[in-house]
């Protein structure tokens, strides 16, 4: 299936006055379909299995910024530090830890956003706001830590109907957004990446302050796992 171009123009569009970017989403979609939205001026895009992402690297152009936007366990990092230019999810103190080691062996560094719990649903993976404080305390104890850039949140609202309860687990997201950079990275201009809305309410997390909105059914169509 192509991409559907007239959406991706509308997305840039929705993006500009806000200076947000695209995170287009391509799990579990071919090489081609990529190659054809980066043709179209794409160059940002998310994956989500390690292995996936690992096989469709290296036959597409370098020039690729590649986020990946799933749950990572720790003992997969090393598969995609080599080139990854920022890891979206990261939950625990352990994988910032994790990361840093891997990054440091390729001479890199590895932008990371920690993943919130905002939603209702307990299945969705992130911190609470307590973790989150124990964790930035931590991570200020750490030294050595040169490869890992700490640069924003990432959050998932719930999957509801309401605008009012996403509106809502958004604008939390944004407080604590403020929140953190104040206290942790004040003066600090890498701390600045909220990453939050998907293809059903990217338009309200870019009202939220969100800066990289992460779709992919709108852009790929619907995804069946082969």
């Amino acid at each position: 299936m192509s991409i559907n171009l007239p959406a991706y123009q509308t997305i840039q569009q929705a993006l500009l006055p806000y200076g947000a970017r695209l995170v287009a989403v391509s799990k579990i979609k071919p090489v081609a379909d990529i190659r054809e939205l980066y043709d179209a001026g794409q160059r940002i895009f998310g994956e989500n299995y390690v292995q996936e992402l690992v096989q469709k690297q290296p036959e597409l152009p370098q020039d690729i910024e590649w986020h990946f936007i799933g749950h990572l366990q720790s003992n997969k990092v090393k598969y995609i530090a080599p080139f990854v230019t920022m890891i979206h999810a990261v939950d625990s103190l352990r994988l910032l830890l994790e990361i840093n080691k891997q990054a440091a062996k390729h001479n890199r560094i590895i932008q990371c956003l920690l993943q919130v719990h905002i939603a209702e649903e307990e299945t969705k993976f992130g911190l609470n706001e307590t973790e989150l404080e124990n964790l930035m305390q931590e991570w200020q104890q750490q030294s050595e830590t040169t490869h890992v850039r700490i640069a924003g949140l990432m959050g998932m609202a719930t999957n509801t109907d309401s605008e009012v309860q996403i509106q809502k687990e958004f604008k939390h997201l944004q407080e604590l957004f403020r929140q953190t950079k104040d206290r942790y990275f004040s003066g600090q201009d890498y701390f600045r990446e909220l990453s939050m809305g998907m293809s059903g309410d990217y338009q309200l997390a870019l009202q939220c302050g969100s800066t990289l909105v992460r779709i992919g059914s709108l852009l790929f169509g619907a995804r069946i796992r082969p």
